[in-house]
Order: structure tokens, then sequence, then C-alpha cells
């Protein structure tokens, strides 16, 4: 992830899960799984993420990027 940009999307990726897990202490390399994520929480950050960061991202993406770092990088590289 490269400047401003990839710091931004970190930062909104991060509060959504911190709110969506009910944890508020999320490195970007902790796996969602690893938190306790499962498949209802993962399809609300999926709509928080259209909602709150315009970006519509597939589930099976969601589980090939299971870190705030690999989502944010791979939103990163969405035009």
């Amino acid at each position: 992830m490269t400047g401003e940009r990839g710091k931004v999307f970190v930062d909104e990726v991060r509060a959504i899960w911190c709110r969506e897990l009910e944890c508020s202490d999320i490195t970007p390399e902790q796996d969602f799984f690893a938190l306790g994520g499962h498949s209802v929480i993962m399809a609300r950050i999926q709509r928080a993420y259209i909602d709150e960061m315009g970006y519509e991202i597939p589930m099976d993406e969601m589980y090939r990027y299971p870190t705030i770092a690999s989502i944010s990088a791979y939103m990163e590289s969405l035009p």
C-alpha cells in the first residue's frame, strides 16, 4: 500500500471492522476469522464497504483477503 490513499483505505476498513467485530484494537495484519469473524459479520462489512466507502467487494474477494491490510490493498488496486 502506498501513500496517503492507502492509509485512508486502511483507516476506513479498520473502523468498519472494529465496529462490526466489536473490538477496538485490531491491527492491519490480524485475520478476520481469527478475530471471531463469520459469514454474517462479513455480510455486514460488505454492506458497509458499499454504503460508507462506495466499493462493492464480492464475497469471494473478502475471503481471499482476510486482513485489513490485504483487503485495503485490493480496494486500492480497483479503478
